[in-house]
């Protein structure tokens, strides 16, 4: 069987294999391959019969064009990225990783949160310049400095990564509030369920845990912001499109929020005229939050177990169950 990564640079830079794959057939590995040549796509895909791809799309003139093509494994959450409708009609399973990354990435939701509230690098920064050498004062702050504990955190979706975090916040001390599109009763008697509009106007902090989909793109925008608290913190390591980026830069330079962490950007590389790259007390990272070498083991585990389950009739992590 051939088997063929298509950008296997993002989950595996060198520090893990692709024996759980070699396991099964002859696999190519392209670290990188062009998300808008579709030929190029094509001709790599080939004459395979199973791919797997993390942002490397793949829609319906591609899947006309690669007959062989029985398999499709997404080796990220989010599926997008591939036209599950046309995999169906041509009864292709498409396969996803969930729940791979969940501690890591509420991990980093605080992480991003910590560094708004204690500005770790900017003081690390000024003591290497000399800063403290030439200060006459035993200490100093660049910035001003917030203790979580009493703030209200409110999350806008309530899955796994949601209730990690909410987690992480109870253990700060801090109220956490949450909406979650569908009714969802916490377990835990300190998280209490709000309405949208109790969540804008009651959190201190508003941390973003919801998929994109036409329904929630550009959620955050300049009528949602008008309807925070002024000097809000915002938080968006779920996906970039949920922000309308220009409102939330023009909020963060007039104040109306405080600061923003962000992980995801709509359009990744971030091009140099996102709004965001000048935008006053905006943290960006690139898009690293899933990428500790523990997660990606699990992630790398869970894709080899997805496709052994496949080949032995018993799929699992399957996005389009009903096929044709």
């Amino acid at each position: 069987m051939k088997i063929v990564v298509l950008d296997g640079y993002a989950l595996n830079p060198g520090d893990l294999d692709w024996q759980g794959f070699e396991a099964f057939g002859e696999v190519t590995v392209y670290d990188r391959t062009s998300f808008t040549d579709k030929q190029e796509i094509i001709d790599r895909i080939g004459e395979a019969e199973a791919i797997l791809t993390n942002k490397t799309p793949i829609d319906e003139e591609i899947l006309s064009a690669v007959a062989k093509l029985k398999y499709i494994g997404v080796v990220a959450t989010g599926y997008n990225v591939v036209d599950v409708a046309a995999a169906r009609k041509r009864n292709i399973p498409v396969t996803n990783i969930p729940s791979y990354g969940t501690d890591a990435v509420a991990q980093f939701t605080f992480a991003l949160l910590l560094e708004i509230a204690n500005q770790v690098g900017v003081h690390n920064a000024s003591v290497q310049q000399g800063e403290w050498q030439r200060s006459t004062d035993f200490t100093y702050q660049k910035t001003p400095l917030m203790e979580l504990r009493g703030k209200t955190i409110g999350l806008i979706g309530y899955g796994e990564i949601a209730q990690a975090t909410a987690t992480i916040a109870h253990a700060f001390n801090m109220k956490v509030i949450y909406w979650n599109h569908r009714p969802k009763k916490a377990q835990e008697d300190w998280a209490k369920q709000v309405s949208i509009e109790e969540l804008y106007q009651q959190a201190d902090i508003i941390s973003l845990h919801v998929p994109q989909t036409s329904e929630t793109e550009k959620m955050i925008n300049q009528k949602t912001i008008a309807r925070m608290k002024e000097g809000v913190i915002l938080l968006n390591t779920a996906r970039g499109g949920l922000l309308d980026e220009a409102a939330v830069a023009d909020a963060l330079n007039r104040g109306q929020i405080f600061a923003a962490g962000v992980d995801v950007v709509s359009k990744e590389p971030m091009t140099k005229d996102n709004p965001l790259m000048s935008a006053k007390n905006c943290i960006i990272t690139p898009h690293i939050a899933w990428r500790p070498l523990e997660t990606r083991e699990r992630l790398m585990e869970i894709a080899v177990d997805n496709f052994a389950a496949y080949l032995a009739g018993k799929e699992k992590n399957v996005v389009n169950k009903e096929r044709a």
